[in-house]
């Protein structure tokens, strides 16, 4: 199937784009919100930001097709005396369907109406966004607080502590709906990746890298589809190895133009429907003798998906994210691989809310992030590397550097939309290439 035949199946109008959504924020806004306040205790969750000065959170509560919170926006989410969860809005334009509009300006200043709502709903906890950890959870401004605490008064600041938990919750959690589309926006992304690293776009001795990186940005921006940062593609080859501790993190590569016989790495990751995807896939230049990698490259590649596996098995609800990172270099040492694990939530945000499995200067543990604990119902990059001594290429220590995306559901790890287990080929620039990635559970 091409990427053109999927973008013509996926890539909606921007209209039906907005209802998609809508309609996905009303469920969300109906079942997941009250879920995670009651789970985290929150009587009251109060968001509040200012136009151009955004809390992180807060576009993910407004519905198509707000672009900013418009001045000032506050939005109030609490159980009345009832039981009966509500939702409003302490704004001038409101958000007619999704929030109760409970401020006229004419009669009363915008955080005397707070403080008023406040009052009626007499909360024991209050969840403001303010968090050490996650910045995520940490989007109340200085001066929006200093605002909020005279108007509140010291009664009602003392029920207030960090909305953190919540904020997590709410962004990492994603509904059976998204569940249904997220599989195919990630195929477009591997497929993506299938067009990039073939004879159609890479001619050996001829193409950059920095010619392919620009050919990703301006297929993703003409597709319509936004990359949420700038891709990168990198170059191993015999006598000329890894120059960093991670993929990515070179500027400027000692050699840009791609040759026969070159190991190729991208990192690319765009959004689509408010879902992020991020993936790293490996493709091998063929020389004019070859028909296929060599076998030192093809084992490397092996030990690569043993380690996605190793972690996905690893990966539990109810365990943190230092837990799983332990346990999963644990076997994978003791199996002999060389292990380096670094993945991360995805969803809303490519760097998603929950929690980080490693980072690649921290395969220890990570103190915060890494201490939240796997919830069902979310998203990851498993984003890993594995070193391995290629006998082909005079025993060099060669990186393989996978990344694909993947759902803890039913308390079970599974790929999206599968992930690469062979090398993408490409030949000469009048052959047709051969796509490495296999729709695999």
């Amino acid at each position: 199937m091409s990427l053109d035949f999927l973008v013509l199946k996926m890539i909606l109008p921007l209209r039906k784009q907005a209802e998609i959504r809508n309609a996905w924020l009303s469920e969300r806004l109906n079942t997941v919100l009250p879920e995670i306040m009651r789970r985290e205790g929150l009587d009251m969750w109060i968001v509040d930001a200012r136009e151009y000065n955004e809390d992180p959170v807060i576009m993910t509560l407004l519905p198509e097709p707000a672009m900013s919170a418009r001045r000032r926006t506050i939005l109030v989410f609490s159980f009345d005396v009832n039981g009966e969860f509500e939702r409003l809005s302490i704004d001038r334009y409101g958000h007619p369907g999704f929030y109760t509009p409970v401020w006229k300006p004419e009669e009363e200043d915008q955080f005397a109406c707070l403080a008023r709502i406040v009052r009626e709903h007499n909360p024991r906890t209050i969840g403001l966004n303010f968090s050490e950890t996650f910045a995520f959870s940490d989007g109340l401004s200085y001066q929006e607080y200093g605002l909020m605490a005279a108007a509140l008064g010291e009664e009602y600041m003392g029920c207030v502590r960090s909305a953190e938990r919540v904020v997590v919750g709410w962004l990492e959690r994603r509904i059976t709906a998204e569940l249904d589309v997220y599989p195919g926006i990630v195929q477009m992304a591997q497929r993506l990746i299938a067009e990039a690293f073939s004879s159609k776009i890479i001619r050996p001795n001829v193409t950059t890298t920095d010619d392919v990186v620009w050919w990703f940005r301006q297929r993703m921006q003409d597709l319509g589809l936004r990359a949420w940062f700038q891709p990168t593609v990198e170059i191993q080859a015999l006598g000329k190895g890894f120059d960093a501790p991670a993929p990515g993190m070179v500027k400027h590569a000692e050699r840009q133009v791609i040759m026969h016989g070159d190991l190729l790495h991208c990192d690319v990751g765009f959004t689509y429907l408010g879902l992020a995807t991020d993936h790293q896939q490996h493709a091998y230049v063929l020389k004019s003798d070859e028909t296929d990698a060599p076998a030192g490259l093809k084992r490397a590649l092996a030990d690569g998906n043993r380690l996605q596996d190793i972690l996905m098995s690893a990966m539990q609800v109810g365990k943190t994210g230092n837990e799983v990172l332990h346990d999963a270099l644990e076997q994978a040492k003791g199996e002999g691989l060389v292990p380096s694990i670094y993945s991360h939530p995805i969803g809303y945000h490519g760097h998603a809310a929950g929690p980080t499995i490693g980072l690649w200067v921290q395969q220890g543990g990570v103190p915060g992030h890494g201490d939240y604990e796997l919830f069902d119902d979310t998203c990851y990059s498993i984003e890993l590397n594995v070193q391995k001594a290629v006998r082909e290429w005079n025993g060099q220590i060669v990186r393989i550097a996978l990344e694909e995306d993947a759902v803890l559901r039913d308390g079970q790890m599974q790929w999206l939309s599968g992930r690469q287990t062979q090398f993408h080929l490409i030949d000469s620039p009048d052959a047709t290439f051969r796509s490495g990635f296999k729709t695999q559970s």
